[in-house]
């Protein structure tokens, strides 16, 4: 067990290593316990007034009962924390949310003190109606892997003309389903892997059960931080606090798709002047970008310097010049499913950042070749309508 975020939380499970954790859940199904994250919804009929303000990504036009990743920004385009976003209503009057718990205290700070921005502005055109709640008494847990689906469907009640109920239920989605015990959960078919998977919220009350449950399949184990962290990573997903920060904004974490293409011209949300002059300019000085290793040697991790090797050549030879730091690690570790290349996260200067990019990692004093590379570094298999065939 190790300290995160305040709570006590599993780096490994019993008789399992990393590596075996990881690729369980790549060939079978891991079942995370995520409790720890921020359950919490906004309710009114001027939700989108107050998302339009704070998120760059138009929810007004999500479909109901569907979830986009989106970021939550500060008056300077900061990103305060990456989150997802699920519309609850026709109306857009209710929304569900779910952010990390170590900015749970940041969060809950923001959600109050932006609606209390809007509400101020607001007093002449009769008030603003719109709140967040924090949503207690709820668990939070991810089925992951190729096998969740059956899994999952194996539990669920059976109903009339309803023989497989998760073949039309696709990733974003988000349903209530009841199991077969009369308990109902909340779940979105998404996750942090790169995986098909499914995010469930399930009453406090019927979480041990609902756990023990999917793990008396054969198929399913339980799984840490250790190989959760190194599945995103593959993944190409960004964790706050490595990858992201109130100074980072979404064009330089490459997370330009959270901008919807609605709200590019006059979005009028946090910051809108600095990411649409990054946006339509590329004057962003760095990029967040994926490598890999060229050769054997010990994983960077987050902090270690990325350098440029500058080679002149002049009349009579070529001159190596000493390399230069031109960005930092963000993450880093060995990839079980490539065979354990080490791969990594970080940022480089702008120019520095497309693929093929050959670079140096600085680790114990040392220098590694690597190659920027496009992210993923696996491929991934969300159930998409076009992709769905089971």
């Amino acid at each position: 067990m190790v300290p995160f975020a305040g709570y006590s939380m599993p780096l490994l499970y019993s008789n399992q290593s990393h590596i075996e954790s990881h690729n369980w859940t790549r060939k079978n199904a891991g079942l995370f316990d995520v409790s720890h994250m921020l359950q919490s919804k906004l309710v009114g009929v001027d939700c989108i007034k107050l998302l339009n303000k704070i998120t760059p990504t138009d929810f007004g036009k999500v479909p109901v009962n569907y979830s986009h990743l989106s970021v939550l920004l500060n008056k300077n385009g900061g990103i305060v924390d990456d989150t997802i976003i699920t519309k609850g209503d026709e109306q857009s009057s209710l929304f569900w949310i779910v952010t990390n718990a170590n900015r749970i205290k940041e969060d809950s700070e923001f959600f109050v003190q932006e609606i209390h921005n809007l509400k101020e502005k607001g007093k002449e055109n009769n008030g603003v109606d719109v709140h967040w709640q924090v949503i207690h008494g709820r668990a939070l847990m991810a089925l992951q892997g190729p096998k969740a689906k059956k899994i999952l469907s194996s539990l669920l009640k059976k109903l009339d003309g309803k023989d497989d109920e998760l073949k039309t239920f696709y990733f974003g989605e988000r349903r209530q389903l009841e199991l077969f015990n009369d308990i109902l959960i909340n779940v979105t078919r998404s996750g942090y892997t790169g995986e098909d998977g499914f995010e469930i919220s399930v009453e406090d009350k019927h979480a041990e059960e609902v756990a023990r449950l999917l793990l008396d399949n054969e198929s399913t184990k339980p799984i840490g931080l250790a190989a959760r962290d190194s599945l995103r990573l593959e993944a190409g997903m960004c964790l706050y606090g490595n990858e992201l920060n109130e100074t980072i904004n979404p064009v330089e974490a490459s997370l330009k798709w959270v901008i919807s293409k609605s709200r590019r011209n006059n979005g009028n949300f946090n910051g809108f002047d600095k990411i649409m002059k990054q946006l339509n300019d590329k004057s962003n000085e760095k990029v967040r970008i994926g490598f890999k290793y060229l050769k054997k040697g010990p994983a960077a991790r987050g902090g270690s310097k990325i350098f440029q090797q500058s080679i002149l050549s002049t009349k009579d030879e070529a001159v190596t010049n000493p390399p230069v730091q031109i960005g930092e690690v963000t993450s880093g570790s060995a990839s079980p499913t490539l065979n354990n290349i080490n791969v990594g996260q970080g940022y480089v200067q702008n120019g520095l950042h497309k693929r093929g990019t050959p670079l140096l990692v600085q680790v114990r004093n040392k220098f590694y070749p690597i190659e920027i590379v496009k992210m993923p570094f696996v491929p991934t298999h969300y159930y998409k309508p076009l992709s769905s065939s089971e």
